[in-house]
């Protein structure tokens, strides 16, 4: 797969006019919200593209970013949207309006399965077989080329396996309750802000 990739500086441009149906996906500089900031988000239509947005990470001055983000006509497709819009919530200062998640989706759909990690559904939903060699590199300094494409896969497989997912839990009749269940995640994002990371439901 040819990917059209292209790196912006701090905000997206002006000019830009993305499809109202986006996968987002984002790279910190670890999992400690209040420690490891956040580096980089990624958008892609679809259609083999990535924007991959290098943010400001003194001022976080994004605000092309922050409307496509917080506008509720667009829908967003993340994968695990708790962490990405943790960072996102803590470092941009916004809600993450219309949000789909493919690792909710996939717990409630593939039940024939534990593994519902990215790798794991790109192989099954698109036959693809990708590295996560670099998943825990350094994206806070100059980028590479070899880690632009990596923060390219991440987001340009999110609407084939969305679809993917979604024929199953039709099928499966538990797309009702996948959409409760995302529902919760702004509310989750906002526990784990105040410090409750764990299950507030277990005994």
């Amino acid at each position: 797969m040819k990917l059209d990739i292209k790196l912006h500086k701090e905000d997206l441009p002006d000019e830009i006019i993305l499809s109202d149906n986006i996968a987002v996906d984002c790279e910190f500089m670890g999992l400690n919200v209040e420690r490891d900031s956040l580096c980089l988000v990624q958008i892609s239509t679809g259609i083999d593209d990535a924007h991959i947005i290098q943010l400001n990470r003194e001022l976080y001055n994004a605000p092309n970013l922050k409307k496509i983000l917080s506008d509720k006509k667009v829908s967003k497709i993340f994968h695990y949207a708790r962490a990405d819009l943790l960072f996102i919530k803590k470092y941009l200062n916004i809600n993450v309006e219309n949000v789909h998640c493919t690792k909710l989706m996939s717990k409630l759909a593939r039940s024939y399965s534990d593994k519902h990690g990215l790798k794991d559904l790109i192989k099954e939903f698109t036959g693809s077989d990708i590295s996560k060699n670099l998943q825990s590199s350094d994206f806070g300094g100059t980028l590479t080329d070899k880690q632009l494409e990596y923060c390219a896969r991440d987001v340009v497989y999110l609407h084939k396996i969305f679809n993917g997912l979604k024929e199953i839990l039709v099928r499966e009749k538990r797309d009702k309750l996948y959409y409760e269940a995302v529902k919760f995640v702004q509310c989750r994002v906002d526990l784990d802000l105040a410090s409750f990371t764990s299950d507030i439901w277990s005994h």
